[in-house]
């Protein structure tokens, strides 16, 4: 057990996603032309709010997710509103913190979360604006989590040591005064727009959906396909499970969603030489980066290249041997066309607007053939899936 507890600690870093890091490796992978070779023409483009910046946090989850909610509000006709990322992560470290001391420190830890997080803390503790819970407690003006997340591991490493040889519940008492010291503490009740809400009462009456309406899909040919199964992944603290569907089905679920105004909360791999943050641009070349020539690496991003055909045991295989990794979520609002007429996915993402690392300030076109390949789960509201694959999936419509 404290083998076990030695380990995920020696993994920590890698599981925080933080913004930085990736941002980091992913600097090399651009061309000084992309932008000129590249010419995306949109076919769908669905209400958005804003991008934001998560900073030095790993809370990709919480951003990409609540900005979800916030095209859901646009497509209910309601006027958005920039939901608390950060309410959603402190209800999700609270939880977490449960969930690491019941394990023996046998649970991943770190900045890192699923979208269904985002969905099941709505549920639970609704939700606030922004401007109520910043989560901005401790001297700076943006995200940086380093500190406060040493701070929580090693305050629950010392809970799971367990030195009195049986818990307190003291313990919460002390974790939670850390989280109020970095993040503020949670109001009870909050004004907005002249009204007086409690969390939950924003959720019901100003945010106004559903949570059971919402659903989270993957793909892998390890499980039954149209029945629910775990969702294997680090950051999937809650053990929880999702749809498996076929493989092409995850890009008919995100067609038919985006052809009928939904858009779709989208976690995936973005750890590949083909994704580029600078030029906007993400496909799978038809080669691994490893037997391309110098030239063919150069040019990688270019124009449009052909690309290789995604099969669902070449998806498994990537999964199964960490090429595939839970590395980020992100926001898909739109579909485009590049001049030769493949079809790419409009993906807003949470790494600020800063056009001199972003062509597109805060976008990317990611490839169908990409989305097949690294997606780790969807979600979406069940009245995107198609009917056929709802029926198999036995998700009645709302």
């Amino acid at each position: 057990m404290r083998k076990f507890t030695l380990l995920a600690a020696a993994l920590m870093p890698l599981l925080a996603h933080a913004q930085d890091d990736l941002v980091a490796k992913l600097a090399n992978n651009k061309s000084d032309s992309a932008a000129k070779k590249y010419i995306f023409t949109k076919v769908i483009d669905l209400d958005r709010t804003s991008v934001k910046n998560q900073a030095s946090s790993g809370t990709c989850w919480s951003y990409s997710t609540n900005s979800f909610l916030e095209s859901e509000m646009m497509r209910m006709g309601k006027s958005p509103v920039e939901l608390a990322q950060l309410y959603s992560a402190r209800m999700v470290y609270e939880e977490k913190a449960d969930a690491y001391v019941r394990m023996h420190g046998a649970v991943a830890w770190g900045d890192g979360g699923s979208c269904h997080d985002v969905i099941n803390m709505y549920a639970k503790y609704g939700a606030m604006p922004q401007v109520a819970y910043t989560g901005l407690h401790y001297g700076t003006n943006k995200n940086k989590f380093a500190e406060f997340q040493a701070m929580c591991k090693a305050m629950l490493d010392a809970v799971v040591s367990n030195p009195n040889g049986r818990l307190t519940p003291s313990w919460h008492k002390a974790y939670d005064a850390v989280l109020d010291a970095y993040l503020g503490p949670v109001p009870e009740t909050f004004t907005w727009e002249h009204r007086t809400y409690t969390p939950k009462s924003f959720a019901r009456e100003v945010v106004g959906i559903h949570p059971e309406d919402y659903v989270e899909l993957s793909s892998f040919t390890n499980a039954p396909y149209y029945k629910k199964t775990m969702l294997m992944v680090p950051d999937n603290w809650a053990f929880e499970k999702v749809y498996n569907v076929q493989m092409n089905d995850l890009t008919d679920i995100i067609d038919n969603a985006l052809n009928s105004g939904y858009t779709v909360a989208w976690a995936t791999d973005v750890s590949e030489k083909s994704f580029s943050w600078k030029n906007g641009v993400a496909y799978v070349p038809e080669k691994d980066y490893d037997d391309m020539d110098e030239n063919e690496k150069k040019h990688m991003f270019d124009g449009p290249k052909d690309e290789r055909h995604i099969t669902p045991e070449l998806r498994q295989k990537a999964f199964d041997n960490y090429e595939t990794t839970d590395d980020h979520g992100m926001h898909i609002v739109g579909l485009a066309k590049d001049q030769n007429g493949r079809r790419y996915y409009v993906v807003k993402n949470s790494w600020g607007t800063d056009k001199n690392k972003n062509d597109y300030g805060g976008y990317i076109y990611v490839s169908r053939a990409y989305v097949k390949y690294k997606t780790t789960a969807i979600l979406l509201h069940k009245n995107g899936i198609p009917d056929d694959l709802r029926k198999k999936l036995d998700i009645n419509r709302e």
